[in-house]
């Protein structure tokens, strides 16, 4: 049996060792034109504050690679031909397989403004060969200007900034990430951001991109403001690599379509990470996903179902934990509201199911730094909040994800000014030792 993987990335990963622990012999093989092969993308915003080297973002090790006796091949396919079980390589080689992974994830969306295209100093941070460009170009002292939404946007912002750049985050509405977080929130992170020497544009939006002798000066914006800049950075939303499977066939919609068991509507070719739009068996919908977790869970059982252990992906609620303005934030399930002015679509680091609106009431409680917000339900918790202290992120995570029946404290968690830590803490003691029976 020959197993192929396409995508080096955190699902293809979780495949091969998905795979290799049901058949011990099969070949496995994985192609990537990444040159970096496997290495940590959430962990490319600590490396661009300077917090981690380089070598820190690859967590495995040749003797793991060699324990999981699988080959790498550095190469692009460019066709899938379904119908000889075949891949074509670089153009012009054949590739037979028997079962294939697609798990070539998503890239960042171009900047569609006047201007940009083809400028130097016009960055996103779609990979680590970005992230390396980015810290050549920034430079203490000069200038930069970033636009988008979510985490990324924000990452760049943070990055950029902790290599001595002074920064300008655009924001075409006037707040950040409004379709996740709340006003409040938003004040919180952006407040933050103030403190650190970042400055803010509220509903700021870019007419045009100058630059002169192919390098990016200044920006104009529709205001008729102009911000003189070394660097543009961009984050204005991802899209799952599709152009492989355009000529397949193969069901797609905003992803490449996927049953509870990861499988295409090809049986022997199967799709996890952020190329896959996911079949949930919970709520009958299919959705993207932009999440480390996710993607390796996914690989994980799509990998099982490939060597012949029929394994169903049940979508969890949505977790993340991430860093925004250097406050740890932790956002589950269901939080938000509708579109981003800011993103086309979905982001990194991103759940479509967290702008979903929730048919929940909010209870909340902190104060500057540390927050809660939770979505409470008839009978469970739909979605939380967690900024700044982390205690209850865990077990909350745990609660929505096994829909715990919160009946005896939601009247109590409803009340203003609610001690809402000590009503969870003492709650998941007794649900945890009940889930235990």
């Amino acid at each position: 049996m020959r197993y192929v993987i396409i995508g080096a990335g955190v699902a293809g990963l979780s495949a091969v060792e998905s795979i290799r622990s049901v058949d011990k012999v099969g070949e496995i093989l994985m192609i990537s034109d990444d040159p970096h092969g496997f290495y940590s993308r959430p962990g490319l915003a600590y490396y661009l504050t300077g917090e981690l080297h380089d070598k820190a973002l690859f967590p495995r090790t040749k003797e793991d690679y060699k324990k999981l006796n699988f080959n790498f091949l550095n190469a692009r396919v460019t066709r899938i031909l379904r119908s000889d079980h075949a891949l074509l390589i670089d153009g012009k080689s054949r590739l037979v397989y028997d079962k294939l992974l697609i798990a070539v994830g998503a890239r960042a969306l171009p900047l569609e403004v006047p201007g940009a295209a083809g400028l130097h100093g016009v960055m996103k941070l779609d990979h680590l060969t970005d992230a390396k460009n980015l810290i050549k170009l920034a430079k203490r002292g000069k200038t930069a200007v970033v636009v988008g939404g979510g985490i990324t946007a924000l990452e760049l912002t943070e990055g950029l900034h902790a290599r001595g750049m002074h920064v300008h985050y655009l924001l075409r509405g006037d707040r950040y990430w409004s379709n996740v977080l709340d006003k409040h929130e938003s004040q919180v992170v952006e407040g933050l951001l103030r403190a650190e020497g970042v400055t803010l544009h509220y509903k700021a939006e870019l007419q045009e991109v100058i630059g002169k002798k192919g390098s990016v000066t200044a920006v104009m914006l529709k205001d008729g403001s102009k911000l003189q800049c070394d660097l543009l950075a961009y984050a204005v939303g991802i899209s799952p690599c599709l152009e492989l499977v355009n000529e397949t066939n193969l069901a797609k919609d905003r992803g490449l379509i996927v049953n509870e068991h990861l499988q295409t509507t090809d049986p022997d070719i199967y799709a996890a990470g952020d190329v896959a739009q996911v079949f949930d068996p919970l709520t009958g919908k299919s959705a993207l996903d932009s999440l480390w977790n996710p993607a390796r869970e996914q690989g994980r059982v799509a990998g099982r179902n490939m060597a012949g252990r029929k394994s169903a992906y049940l979508k969890s609620a949505p977790f993340n934990v991430t860093r925004l303005a250097g406050l740890t934030t932790t956002i589950i399930g269901v939080v938000g509201r509708g579109k981003d002015e800011d993103m086309i679509g979905i982001a990194r680091g991103d759940s479509e199911t967290w702008r979903e609106l929730p048919e929940a009431i909010v209870a909340q409680s902190g104060f500057e730094i540390n927050h809660m917000r939770l979505m409470v339900g008839e009978k469970t918790l739909v979605g939380a909040i967690v900024m700044g202290d982390q205690t209850l992120s865990w077990p909350l995570q745990k609660m929505i994800a096994g829909k715990a029946d919160i009946s005896s404290i939601r009247d109590q968690l409803m009340k203003p000014e609610a001690p809402l830590a000590d009503l969870l803490a003492q709650f998941w003691m007794s649900w945890r030792t009940q889930e235990a029976l």
